[in-house]
């Protein structure tokens, strides 16, 4: 199964930048956004990026061919425009009945052999399969943020994928710059699996007083080499993001012990206070820069 063109649906943090290496792996995409106001910004994101590239290119004495991948990318505002695509990859907001809306959708629209793929950091993947019609063509390819740079995709397939769907899938990451881990569908799947319950050991320390969220960044960053603590990265990641990720871990495996939700997390979120992304979390932060 050889992957040639690619949908995108979602423009946005995500969806931009698997657009965007999708193109430069030498696809066709097409990019399929709600409304044109968010189609606009996601494609001025990859002119953006694609001008970087070409002046770091330059800088080093090469070239890159800017202006030929973003002639590979075409957006739209219809769905029904991913219909021949070899894969169609989701990138929307992270609510599951939306999810399956979607991709009960888009296995009404896509020609029989088309390959589906979500990117969601949380969600099973074959509940999404499921709804789709088509487990057999369905598989989680989760990118990391930011898309374009991190090398990682992690491939997860179902019990129902095949094993020429999960091939090709494997495959698409390469085309598009990465190193593929495979993994079954599993909570997390690999690095959100150890990573959130790693964010949330840290605060619930924080809840008994243990340490502060400065010293225990420090302790983690000094001690163990990470370039952040665990309080920075949650602030970067988003503490709705972490808090929406862990509810609904608790409520799909409530007997898990490493599925528990800290109170300083829950405070955090109920004042607004969302990380990087709002200003403030557990620190401040002035754009991408902690202040």
């Amino acid at each position: 199964m050889n992957i040639k063109k690619v949908g995108v649906i979602g423009c946005g943090l995500m969806g931009h930048g698997i657009a965007q290496v999708a193109a430069q792996g030498g696809c066709e995409v097409t990019v399929v956004e709600t409304e044109q106001k968010f189609l606009d910004s996601g494609l001025a994101r990859i002119d953006k990026s694609l001008a970087k590239l070409a002046e770091k290119a330059k800088e080093k004495g090469g070239s890159f061919d800017a202006a030929g991948t973003r002639a590979r990318i075409k957006g739209t505002l219809d769905r029904k425009a991913v219909a021949d695509c070899d894969l169609v990859v989701e990138a929307i907001i992270e609510d599951l009945e939306i999810k399956n809306k979607l991709f009960a959708e888009l296995g009404r629209i896509c020609k029989p052999t088309t390959i589906f793929a979500s990117n969601t950091s949380s969600f099973p993947i074959a509940a999404m399969a499921k709804a789709s019609g088509r487990p057999k063509q369905f598989v989680g390819l989760h990118f990391f943020n930011p898309v374009q740079l991190m090398k990682l995709v992690e491939v997860v397939r179902t019990n129902e994928t095949s094993d020429e769907v999960f091939a090709a899938a494997r495959a698409f990451g390469e085309t598009c710059g990465k190193s593929p881990v495979a993994c079954k569908d599993t909570p997390g799947f690999v690095v959100n699996r150890l990573l959130v319950p790693y964010m949330a050991e840290a605060m619930k320390m924080l809840d008994r007083g243990d340490a502060t969220a400065q010293d225990i960044d420090t302790a983690m960053k000094l001690g163990c080499g990470y370039p952040m603590g665990p309080f920075e990265l949650t602030d970067y990641v988003g503490l709705d993001t972490t808090l929406s990720i862990l509810q609904g871990w608790v409520k799909a495996h409530p007997n898990e012990p490493a599925f528990q939700i800290p109170k300083a997390l829950e405070e955090k979120v109920k004042a607004k206070k969302f990380g990087r992304k709002s200003g403030e979390g557990f620190y401040k932060w002035e754009g991408d820069k902690k202040a």
